[in-house]
């Protein structure tokens, strides 16, 4: 799903708190916009603001606004910015940017229209983003919208279901569960299912050709207890380049409360380069009760490993 947007102003300001001035062309860098106030090594280098929004607040306020009065950079009209999400991209032959944060919160005394009029329309539909290809931006420039595809792959460990006894229910209901939080989220995402007997060489495998392939999150199923059979915590172990104790620790003794069996439960959870990859049970209550608590730290880790700041 694309959009092409085009850009109406270019905007520059050479100190902080005041309104930008629209210029022929911008020069885009590693850090922002060459020259201007709010460049730097940071999440909020560069800003963008759809004409959309500053003609509603225009109206509202019964007031003219110039391009830059918003301290935006980059004035743009075919969308509502403030629609996309972090890690969303916006590109042309010339630049890519990619999106680091929606909204921000409003410094009154340092913002000229909201002295003026008591309100501002950046904190909630202005977008900030960061410099990826670097190059000039100008009035008139088209750029092509590119919602980021959150990409998971589930992996399955069963000889029994790989040789047909039963079918596979528990990597099912991992799809399902990720695949709804990600549209409760109103984001983009994709996932891809494999079903392995309980073999060490498949499951490196399975899990190296995903993250080859960029997932940003792997999930496994299976192979979790101490049975002879159950490998995975000790073939994912050795591939991570960084380990997440706390979620897994947490499962364990929220569930193992009630239920102590739970305890013995070997699941591991960790980073193998920019992937997050989770060793969940085998079992469906098991499955369904950690996806509960995984769930809730997904996208703030998602965040995190792209370097986004978004507390």
């Amino acid at each position: 799903m694309e959009t092409k947007i085009k850009v109406i102003s270019v905007n520059i300001s050479e100190k902080k708190g005041t309104i930008k001035k629209p210029v022929k062309s911008i020069n885009l860098t590693s850090t922002g916009v060459e020259g201007d106030a709010h460049s730097g090594p940071w999440n909020r280098m560069l800003s963008l603001l759809a004409a959309e929004s500053i003609d509603k607040f225009a109206k509202e306020a019964n007031r003219n606004i110039e391009f830059g009065e918003f301290a935006e950079n980059i004035s743009t009209e075919g969308m509502l910015l403030h629609k996309s999400k972090p890690l969303d991209k916006f590109y042309n032959d010339s630049v890519e940017l990619e999106v680091t944060q929606i909204g921000k919160k409003c410094h009154g005394t340092n913002c000229q229209i909201f002295q003026e009029i008591g309100n501002c329309v950046m904190p909630k539909e202005g977008i900030f983003a960061r410099v990826l290809k670097q190059g000039i931006v100008k009035d008139g420039d088209e750029f092509t919208y590119k919602p980021r595809i959150i990409k998971t792959k589930v992996i399955t460990l069963s000889d029994r279901a790989f040789n047909g006894f039963y079918k596979d229910k528990s990597g099912k209901i991992i799809e399902k569960r990720i695949n709804d939080f990600w549209i409760e989220n109103n984001r983009l995402s994709e996932t891809d299912y494999t079903l392995i007997p309980d073999d060490a060489e498949q499951l490196k495998k399975a899990v190296n050709d995903a993250v080859d392939s960029n997932f940003d999150f792997i999930f496994t199923t299976g192979g979790t207890g101490i049975g002879p059979k159950d490998i995975t915590p000790d073939i994912i172990e050795p591939m991570l380049h960084k380990e997440i104790p706390g979620i897994m620790d947490l499962i364990r003794m929220k569930y193992g409360a009630n239920k102590p069996a739970a305890l013995i439960s070997r699941s591991i959870a960790g980073l193998i380069g920019q992937t997050q990859i989770y060793c969940l049970p085998g079992s469906t209550k098991a499955v369904n009760e950690y996806m509960d608590e995984i769930l809730k730290t997904v996208e703030h880790s998602l965040y995190m490993i792209h370097q986004l700041d978004l507390h």
